[in-house]
């Protein structure tokens, strides 16, 4: 078993989303000593934007593409088998101007792939990545969740939409929100998604004790 932790805050040490979703890969490996972590940290190794060689590449044969062609293709190639490697998959990102961060979004443009990660057939298109639980760990300095700023969130609707086209439709969401309300408000956000990840892992972990 294999977890996959990428992370994608530009806020560091400070990251509310990037630490709560550390702790709960850490948890995870400590309720189940079997499983390995692999993190793919987007702000350290930002993925580059795709451009005109990463989309003449992939329609490319591997044996005529241009050195810059191959290149940007290993890119993807190696975040796809990252992907199709894990079985738990943890997303962090803090809320940006009401999405997700841009080098999170470079990672999905990287594994949404015609053909690797998804197909098109009489019936429509397949997402290909099947099997996976999906965690989205997602930090806001408000409160998106309900009230009024619900139609300000095109993160998590976002997220749910690429990942199940790609066949990842087995996704949870731990919020850290209301962060920017002061430090009452940071301490229950904090406690809130403690709980929900402790939750998570306790049910690991009977399930592991179980298998």
């Amino acid at each position: 078993m294999s977890i996959l932790l990428v992370t994608s805050s530009p806020r560091g040490a400070a990251s509310h989303s990037t630490r709560i979703a550390t702790e709960f890969a850490e948890k995870l490996i400590a309720a189940n000593p079997a499983e390995t972590l692999v993190v793919r940290d987007l702000v350290a190794n930002p993925l580059p934007h795709i451009d005109a060689d990463y989309t003449a590449g992939i329609y490319t044969p591997a044996e005529s593409r241009t050195a810059r062609q191959a290149e940007v293709v290993g890119v993807s190639d190696a975040v796809l088998d990252e992907l199709f490697a894990a079985d738990t998959v943890i997303l962090a990102t803090g809320f940006i101007n009401f999405n997700i961060s841009s080098t999170l979004k470079s990672w999905l443009d990287h594994i949404a792939r015609s053909g690797r990660s998804f197909a098109y057939g009489e019936n429509g298109p397949k997402g290909l990545v099947t099997g996976k639980k999906v965690y989205i760990v997602l930090a806001s300095g408000g409160v998106y969740s309900e009230g009024a700023a619900v139609q300000f969130d095109h993160a998590v609707p976002y997220l749910r939409s690429v990942l199940g086209f790609l066949g990842m439709t087995d996704v949870e969401v731990i919020r850290i929100e209301g962060v920017a309300m002061g430090p009452d408000a940071v301490a229950a956000a904090l406690g809130k998604a403690n709980a929900k990840v402790d939750a998570v892992v306790a049910a690991s972990r009977a399930i592991a004790a179980a298998a």
